[in-house]
This record gives structure tokens, C-alpha cells and sequence, in this order.
């Protein structure tokens, strides 16, 4: 059968509103018959995003029932798990299961176990059934397919690591590399959220990077989180605070600093209202990095010059070359970090 000719970005899965990228779309065609330049998964587990899970949950007030029915109302409505409310998505693995005409080039072929490392937000996706919810790690077991475009990427499941634990780290895995182009040696890094998943990437590319001569600082919210901080070692500072009280945490820093302000800060946490928390301990001409998907540009943009500060706010990029790659190199180089994450997440 002759397969439909797709365009590289899926506009021609958006339903509505007509004209727009499937990502922004309210709703988008989730019929699981692939066009020329789409590749259909097989799909194993979803790794909802952070901030987008922990809204459900908390509307579904833990119950795992309720969970599960939101995630299923969500993806009827919208033909992709896209959160209305957070406006975020997450990621997938699963196995190849049909490979479209155009892309029969690619090193790819039927079977191949693979990560997709673009948005939920924007994937189409139907789901069967909902096998297994382990809210603790954000992941839901299912069985259902989903379609990759054209311009989509993805990687190929690691054999050195569970599959579990290559999807945690696949999830955050722009965080690390990021962190590993933007700090430094002898930079003073605040790292908002260190205890969590991204955080903890984090704080090893910052401590590489930042040397002998910089300075990391982890903050972390629970006794759990600061815990894990301390865990791992890579933290020459262990702040414990509530990243939605700025004032509280620019005095924190300052008085671990001895007054001084921090050259890069990057925001690793799942709850909104952080912005101020991240701007106020930055210097003048430093870089904060808002990782969260819980982040308001408004609130960043407008809080900045609220307050005269001068500084470079890079607000959810995601995506930067070969991220996946230093995401599962961050791992397997620290084996205390895979360690802990082997027990989170494996």
C-alpha cells in the first residue's frame, strides 16, 4: 500500500488549530497508520515530565486510579499527553514497529529498542491500557503506540543499564549537557533542586567543569534531597530551603558565600514560583539556566527587572547536540551517581 506523504515537523497530524506545529496544537491526529516519514513505536514505558506528573497527582490526590484515568482522559482529548495545565509532556521507550518509505535510510530497523527524545507534548499517542503507574519515579508502564516524525530524535537503548534507568536519565538528559556548556573553571554554581533527578546530573557537570577552583552549591528542599546531596559529594555547600522564598534563599547563599553572589545558577526544580530564587543569588552578567518545566517566562522576565538585575535567563532548552550521549557518559563516569540512581530508578 502506498504510504501518504507527510510533511518533517507533522503539520499534517494537526486537527486543530489548523496552521500550527503539532506541539502548540490543542489537538492532533493520534490513528495509528503511518505516513512516508513517520516512524511507528511499540510503546513500553511513558516517563511523564516532572512538573506535569506531579500536577496529576496532585489533583488525583494520590489515588493511582484516578491518575491513570486522567492520563487516558488527556490523551482522548488531545491525541498526545500533552498537560493542559502545565502545558508539559515527558518521553518514551519502546521497540520499532514500522519504519516509513522515506526514512528507510536511517540506521534503524523493526525491533530496535529505542528512547524518543522529543516531547510528549507533541508525539502522537494512543494508549490500550495502563499496566503499572510507580509514581515515585514518574513512570507509567502501558500498552499502546505512538508516532515519531520525521525531525524527531531519539536514541538507541543502552545494553550497559536498565531500561528503566537509561529512560530517567534520557528524560533529563539536556540538563547535564547544558550545565557542561555553561559553567566555567573557578565559576560559583547554584544548583536549584540538586537532590532530584536533573539536579543530581547537574552537580557532577558542574563540579567537572567548575574545577578545583569553583565552587558548587546544592540545594535541596526535604531531609531526603539534601541527603542525596551529601551522598554523592560533588556539593562544596549544602543549602536546605523552600526555592519559593527568594529573599530567604539569597540570604542563604550569601551567607555561605561570605556576600558574594553566584556566577551561574540553573534550576532544576518541579514546582512554579522559583523564578525569584534563581535571579536574586545571581550576579550581575551571570547566567541562570531554568531547566524546570514549571518556570514562567513571565515571572522571569518581568522579576529580573523588577529587581535591576542584568543577567542571561536561558529558559528551557532541552535540547542541545549530542545531549543523550553526555547524559549516559555522566553516569557511567561517577559510579556513585549510578549507584543512586540504580536504586531510584532501576
Amino acid at each position: 500500500m502506498l504510504m501518504k506523504k507527510g510533511c518533517p515537523y507533522g503539520t499534517h497530524r494537526v486537527i486543530e488549530p489548523k496552521g500550527t506545529l503539532p506541539q502548540p496544537a490543542w489537538k492532533i491526529d493520534n490513528t495509528m497508520e503511518i505516513y512516508d516519514n513517520e516512524i511507528l513505536i511499540d510503546v513500553q514505558t511513558l516517563n511523564i515530565d516532572s512538573a506535569s506528573f506531579t500536577q496529576i497527582k496532585e489533583e488525583a490526590g494520590g489515588d493511582v486510579e484516578k491518575i491513570k484515568a486522567r492520563m487516558m482522559e488527556i490523551v482522548e482529548e488531545r491525541g498526545k499527553h500533552h498537560n493542559p495545565v502545565t502545558g508539559s509532556g515527558g518521553m518514551l521507550i519502546g521497540r520499532v514497529a514500522q519504519i516509513g518509505e522515506k526514512l528507510k535510510d536511517r540506521d534503524l530497523k523493526v525491533g530496535d529498542r529505542i528512547a524518543t527524545l522529543v516531547s510528549l507534548s507533541l508525539t502522537p499517542l494512543r494508549i490500550d491500557k495502563i499496566k503499572e503507574v510507580r509514581p515515585e519515579i514518574d513512570q507509567v508502564d502501558i500498552e499502546g503506540q505512538a508516532i515519531l516524525f520525521e525531525s524527531g530524535i531519539y536514541a538507541k537503548l543502552p545494553d550497559d543499564m536498565s531500561d528503566t534507568l537509561a529512560l530517567a536519565v534520557l528524560d533529563v538528559a539536556g540538563a547535564p549537557a547544558q550545565t557542561a556548556k555553561l559553567v566555567k573553571p573557578g565559576d560559583t554554581v547554584l544548583i536549584i533542586g540538586a537532590g532530584g533527578k536533573s539536579g543530581m546530573l547537574c552537580l557532577h557537570e558542574a563540579k567537572k567543569r567548575a574545577g578545583v577552583t569553583g565552587t558548587v552549591i546544592g540545594m535541596g528542599h526535604s531531609d531526603a534531597s539534601c541527603n542525596r546531596i551529601r551522598e554523592l559529594g560533588l556539593a562544596d555547600i549544602v543549602l536546605q530551603g523552600d526555592a519559593t522564598r527568594p529573599v530567604e534563599v539569597l540570604r542563604m547563599v550569601e551567607e555561605a558565600t561570605g556576600g558574594k553572589q553566584v556566577d551561574v545558577t540553573i534550576n532544576c526544580v518541579n514546582i512554579p514560583d522559583t523564578e525569584m530564587a534563581s535571579i536574586l543569588p545571581t550576579r550581575d552578567g551571570g547566567i541562570i539556566y531554568f531547566f524546570s518545566m514549571a518556570t514562567s517566562f513571565t515571572k522571569a522576565a518581568l522579576g529580573a527587572e523588577g529587581v535591576g538585575k542584568d543577567v542571561i535567563m536561558i529558559i528551557g532548552n532541552g535540547y542541545t547536540k549530542d545531549h543523550a550521549e553526555i547524559a549516559l557518559h555522566t553516569l557511567r563516569e561517577n559510579q556513585k551517581l549510578k549507584d543512586i540512581f540504580e536504586r531510584l530508578y532501576g
